[in-house]
């Protein structure tokens, strides 16, 4: 018998070369995702993904390349200490500070997002919680931070503590000031949640500037969200953004 031996019906398990292409895939392309997005500006934003060998280093885009034309090959393999491993290229040193820390303080993370979208950084100045609005902003309620101690770029280890700190055991946390960060187990979650996200903060702010919006009661808002917040959901609804960015710009796999 050749091949991998597996029980009749189960898919075969990945290698770690084969993950570590999977996340590195998807880093690249939520990267184009969010340039279509217009969530790039400048050289701030970066997405982050665990090494599925080595859990203390991450892939994370290069500093001062637009997120529309990174491709795989691209991406850069950190260290905690900041060194590059794999790559060539530079580290955003805010984003090497934030992401660090927070891939140090939740292990069960595989990927973490953050950008200077233009909704999530005018929600980001009124320093308060998504309100559980909509069906999709219930993927939030209760699942979400605020750090409201902003002190400038990031550039210090213990902000980036407080950070993570303030995101706990969450899938987000709003900064004040400064814009969103989401996380998940995947690059795919921590991608969608932040599209959500961002679209929720669009939404919240154009429902306040017309009037006195109705939240959903706590009871509904919390069944709500055990569907809407769940890993599987945010897996799901990153997929079709995924086949059709890697369809319309193949070279991101490259």
């Amino acid at each position: 018998m050749t091949g991998t031996a597996r029980t009749a019906g189960t898919a075969p398990q990945r290698t770690v070369e084969d993950e570590r292409l999977h996340r590195k895939r998807r880093l690249a392309a939520a990267l184009r995702l969010f340039a279509a997005r217009g969530f790039d500006e400048g050289a701030g934003g970066h997405i982050t993904a665990r090494d599925p060998q080595w859990p203390d280093r991450f892939w994370i885009n290069p500093f001062g390349v637009h997120f529309g034309r990174v491709r795989v090959s691209d991406l850069l393999l950190v260290d905690h200490a900041g060194t590059v491993l794999s790559g060539d290229g530079a580290v955003n040193p805010a984003g090497f500070v934030i992401h660090s820390e927070i891939h140090a303080a939740r292990p069960d993370v595989v990927a973490a997002a953050h950008t200077h979208s233009v909704h999530g950084r005018a929600w980001s100045t009124l320093g308060r919680p998504l309100a559980p609005l909509t069906q999709d902003a219930c993927a939030f309620y209760r699942d979400h931070g605020v750090y409201d101690d902003f002190g400038g770029v990031v550039l210090g280890r213990e902000e980036g503590e407080r950070i993570a700190e303030r995101l706990g055991t969450g899938k987000a946390v709003v900064l004040r000031n400064h814009g969103l960060l989401t996380v998940g187990r995947s690059v795919a979650e921590a991608a969608w949640w932040f599209l959500a996200m961002e679209r929720c903060c669009e939404v919240q702010l154009l429902a306040e500037a017309a009037g006195a919006p109705v939240p959903i009661p706590p009871d509904v808002a919390r069944a709500t969200a055990s569907v809407m917040g769940t890993p599987g959901m945010g897996r799901l609804n990153f997929k079709p953004l995924y086949d059709d960015i890697v369809r319309a710009e193949p070279d991101l796999l490259d």
